[in-house]
């Protein structure tokens, strides 16, 4: 909706003047496809690291790009929305294909993105082995994968935000249904596999973020759909991180989770830093409900047979209720102004 809204004269002139530049273009162009650092900058365009963050602040200064701090780096990316932005996309598709320097750029930034999904890949293939055993112990994943599409269903949704990412394989599985999409992690390791995986996936308009479940650095009520897919178990405080999780939704949005129901294979607490060994549905639903949120769906997706020895994964789908308070207030309060 914002796209639709039109410029006044001195804001038009103001995005104008910032991207009427042979450098700021270029950083326009190559932000568009995804986060990047100065130092990535600064290699792609062969320019110094002063010249390059002066121009990425005057173009934050336009509200054209966002930029958000992960340790001792900062990363940048063209703003997902607004209409000063869709200006902006508008001028880039404009664009003649055979330009020389954007087309060098665009080689330059492959090659880029080359390197980090090799030193990602590698982390990768480090801990493969264990993942790969502790998948083994419940059903297959693309088991998984659709039974959490059909819960959650296929209606679009303006934002969507992935907690504990991992792989960024929530946002690649919804990516059809988003808008705008965050993924947050801890791990650094983990950042950059999901940074790798969504450059190959080609997809733009999800970005990923260093963070603290417990204290995330976003603002509240900003999203319609929250997933926390096989993390609470790590925890040692799973209700403070679904308390979290909750302030995030808009009113009426919708919180999944993913993880094993109650079991008792204790190695995991020592081989895989298990810190819960599953939840159950009165837990799940207590927590739930100490965060203003009401349990619509549960599904548990149980091993073939109920083979011993195995994991059972269950997703919860929970419903933010302010929407629906307000809803039932509508009469009395269009009464109490004098409504019919």
């Amino acid at each position: 909706m914002a796209d639709r809204e039109m410029l006044g004269l001195d804001s038009l002139v103001d995005v104008l003047k910032a991207a009427g530049e042979p450098t700021r273009m270029r950083l326009l162009a190559l932000l568009s496809a995804g986060d990047l650092t100065v130092t990535d900058l600064t290699e792609i365009l062969g320019q110094s690291q002063p010249r390059i963050s002066r121009h990425l602040k005057l173009l934050a200064e336009v509200a054209l790009i966002d930029r958000y701090q992960e340790g001792a780096w900062a990363y940048f990316r063209l703003r997902q929305e607004g209409r000063r932005v869709a200006l902006i996309r508008e001028l880039l598709a404009s664009a003649a294909a055979d330009d020389a320097i954007l087309a060098r750029d665009a080689i330059r930034l492959a090659t880029l993105k080359r390197t980090r999904a090799e030193k990602a890949q590698a982390y990768f293939s480090r801990n493969a082995a264990e993942w790969d055993k502790l998948r083994r112990l419940h059903i297959a994943e693309g088991d998984v994968e659709a039974a959490l599409k059909a819960m959650v269903g296929d209606e679009p949704v303006d934002s969507l935000l992935d907690l504990g990412t991992g792989t960024g394989r929530i946002l690649q599985l919804f990516e059809g249904i988003y808008r705008r999409g965050i993924g947050v992690d801890a791990s650094r390791d983990m950042l950059a596999v999901a940074r790798s995986n969504l450059d190959r996936a080609g997809i733009t308009k999800a970005s990923i973020r260093h963070g603290d479940i417990f204290n995330l650095p976003l603002d509240g009520q900003s999203f319609d759909l929250v997933t926390i897919h096989q993390v609470l178990h790590y925890l040692e405080e799973p209700e403070a991180a679904i308390a979290e999780a909750a302030r995030m939704l808009v009113p009426g949005g919708r919180l999944v989770i993913i993880d094993f129901a109650p079991h008792g294979l204790e190695h995991l607490r020592d081989e895989h830093a298990h810190a819960r060994l599953g939840f159950s549905h009165q837990t799940m639903g207590d927590w739930l409900q100490k965060a203003n949120l009401s349990l619509e769906k549960t599904t548990d997706l149980a091993p073939e047979g109920g083979q011993e020895g195995k994991l059972t994964v269950t997703i919860w789908l929970a419903r933010d209720q302010r929407a629906v308070e307000s809803v039932a207030d509508m009469p009395r309060q269009r009464l109490h102004a004098g409504g019919v």
